[in-house]
């Protein structure tokens, strides 16, 4: 089998091209070889690679930029989807796809099921529901897996921010009223094997699945979490737990607005696999072993630094 592996420079992709290597040749052109938001070199690659599965990692994550810069967030978000949607239909291959919790409008307490009707609050929220609806309308054969807060031990993401931060300073503001599932990459892409070789089996069906562990927590709680392992681990911090304070969502305003409700309903996923998905401290505790020394950034939204907590 020869896969076209795209976003493999990204935390998913980067756990994707080492696990789906048993399945074949994973080509995984990076942003270098391959300017994902060309059109015709995209075409060019599809013609070159011919492939027999297409698994897009790729994506604009950047939500805040997003609400400025539609057209750049669209055209990775829903073009791409949709051109390899087209090819994978023509040739008759699997198109594996992720997506996001932001589809949905995010208002109540009750986890999303994947036929929940759909009100994104941003433009990324948008981008990414054109997406899974290119794919869905193509004809092709797909995969489409909706995550939520996904991290990992290498790159930007939530957890090494933390870290970073809990080096630095002795109180953080995190936000406590948005409730989802961390998603660490390394299961997104276990998860896909799973289902791929399910697939190739004639077991696992294609459609639309939700990705991530078990249980539910705020940002706030993920990161007394983190720090709570860290320090367990022997990690020199600057913070302890008790100093993360709880804001609202509204003391925090972003230029995107962010879904308060992002559970994810995992009955099809397990049911379609066969298997109990873990729970997210488990997978926190797992990940946490991953650490690379990448120096991540810190713009990471829902935390608030400062030098005391609030009264």
């Amino acid at each position: 089998m020869k896969i076209l592996l795209l976003g493999a420079s990204g935390q998913v992709g980067f756990e994707l091209q080492r696990t789906l290597a048993p399945l074949g040749r994973v080509d995984a052109p990076n942003r270098p070889v391959l300017d994902l938001s060309d059109a015709e070199a995209v075409e060019a690659c599809l013609r070159h690679i011919r492939p027999s599965l297409i698994v897009n990692a790729s994506a604009w994550t950047a939500v805040d930029a997003a609400e400025t810069q539609r057209d750049a967030a669209f055209r990775l978000n829903t073009e791409l989807p949709a051109q390899l949607a087209a090819y994978a239909s023509h040739q008759n291959i699997p198109l594996v796809h992720y997506s996001s919790d932001y589809v949905y409008p995010g208002d109540g307490e009750v986890p999303w099921r994947e036929e929940s009707v759909t009100g994104p609050l941003s433009v990324y929220g948008a981008s990414k529901l054109a997406g899974d609806e290119a794919i869905q309308a193509s004809g092709c054969r797909y995969l489409i897996f909706r995550t939520s807060w996904v991290y990992s031990g290498r790159g930007s993401n939530f957890m090494g921010t933390m870290l970073h931060l809990g080096r630095e300073r002795e109180a953080l503001e995190v936000v406590a009223d948005q409730i989802g599932a961390p998603t660490p990459a390394r299961l997104i892409a276990e998860v896909t094997l799973l289902a791929l070789q399910g697939m190739r089996q004639g077991g696992t069906v294609g459609g639309l699945y939700h990705l991530a562990p078990r249980g539910e927590t705020s940002w706030h709680g993920f990161a007394c979490e983190i720090f709570r392992l860290a320090l367990a681990r022997g990690e020199r911090l600057a913070i302890v737990p008790e100093r993360v304070a709880a804001i609202s969502t509204a003391q925090y305003p972003t230029p995107a607005q962010r879904p308060l409700n992002s559970r994810l309903d995992l009955t099809r996923l397990e049911a379609a696999l066969g298997i109990e998905l873990p729970h997210w401290r488990s997978q926190l505790a797992l990940t946490m072993n991953e650490l690379s020394d990448h120096d991540p950034d810190t713009n990471v939204t829902a935390v608030k630094p400062v030098s005391h907590t609030k009264n």
